[in-house]
């Protein structure tokens, strides 16, 4: 038995791709894509007639340039979604544009586009999260799109305030990131030795796993962003892995056992308060590298959204 074929008895493990090719290899139930790994994906030439498709539904929609330019983009995301929905018989995760990360209206508005994007191709919403930056903005519009019965998968989390207030907002599911938490800390030369346990990326996902567990509460925690295998096996019996197709085949060339980190205790206690906007904010505030990465990933999503609108306007 491989590591990943051991890995599987306790964590449902997820593709974080947009490569077909590594997904038709892989067979995950679920997959998760996000603006870098669309702009990755449709720079191939294998996906060539996604993007000319996607501007001619976007001509046939009408209205100005710029609401053309809006329908393409989010009309490639949702046709590279189908593509991998073909292959797998889960759920796929699509991202909102990052630049809607502060405004709790518009996220909502685009959301329910986006679904109703699939719906015309025969896509159930149950087989769609839809991915928003875990800004507190964002995080109540997944409370309110919930009520839609359309589910969203938080990501960009870098602090428990991000993951308790996705909690107390009853979020599907959160995506807090191993690796970029761990990066911070290794710019910042505070991992003077390494070692997979004391990762500081894998100590947060610890930390949120047990709250969760302890207080009963139904957001599925799925680590994401990993670097090496050693922070995937520490976190093994985490509800779900979501990991790249490189580290996947390293896991699967590894024989051995892997041996189950995470696991619920059975003693539940009761909240005896919920976040407001300006608790959330201020412990947020507290972690200067949450701070940061968050502002990071928000603005490279954006980045990479823009140049994928670029290469739209190219081809209109």
């Amino acid at each position: 038995m491989n590591q990943l074929e051991s890995l599987k008895k306790y964590s449902k493990i997820v593709v974080d791709s947009g490569d077909i090719e590594s997904i038709k290899i892989y067979l995950p139930e679920d997959t998760t894509t996000n603006p870098s790994l669309i702009l990755k994906a449709i720079t191939m030439p294998f996906y060539e007639n996604i993007i000319c498709d996607a501007i001619l539904y976007a001509k046939r929609k009408g209205g100005s340039y710029e609401c053309q330019l809006l329908n393409a983009v989010d009309q490639v995301s949702v046709m590279l979604g189908l593509k991998i929905l073909k292959i797998i018989s889960g759920k796929v995760s699509t991202e909102v544009d990052a630049h809607l990360s502060f405004n709790t209206d518009l996220c909502i508005e685009r959301s329910k586009k986006i679904i109703s994007m699939y719906e015309e191709h025969g896509i159930s919403r149950s087989r769609i999260l839809i991915k928003l930056a875990a800004t507190w903005e964002c995080i109540q519009a997944a409370k309110e799109l919930k009520k839609h019965n359309i589910n969203c998968n938080l990501t960009l989390l870098f602090s428990f305030a991000q993951a308790r207030a996705c909690a107390e907002a009853e979020v599907f599911l959160i995506s807090p990131f191993v690796g970029r938490i761990y990066d911070w800390y290794q710019s910042k030369s505070l991992i003077p030795k390494y070692s997979a346990n004391l990762d500081p990326g894998v100590i947060s996902v610890r930390k949120i796993y047990f709250y969760y567990k302890e207080y009963g509460y139904k957001t599925i925690i799925m680590g994401a962003s990993f670097r090496n295998i050693q922070q995937v096996l520490e976190l093994s019996g985490c509800d779900y892995l979501t990991i790249s197709p490189d580290l996947l085949k390293e896991l699967t060339i590894k024989e051995g056992y892997v041996s189950r980190k995470l696991c619920d205790s059975n003693v539940k206690k009761i909240p005896t308060s919920v976040l407001s906007r300006s608790d959330f904010l201020w412990l947020h505030n507290e972690d200067p590298m949450a701070v940061e990465k968050l502002s990071e990933g928000i603005r490279q999503f954006g980045i990479d959204q823009k140049k994928l609108e670029k290469i739209i306007k190219g081809k209109m």
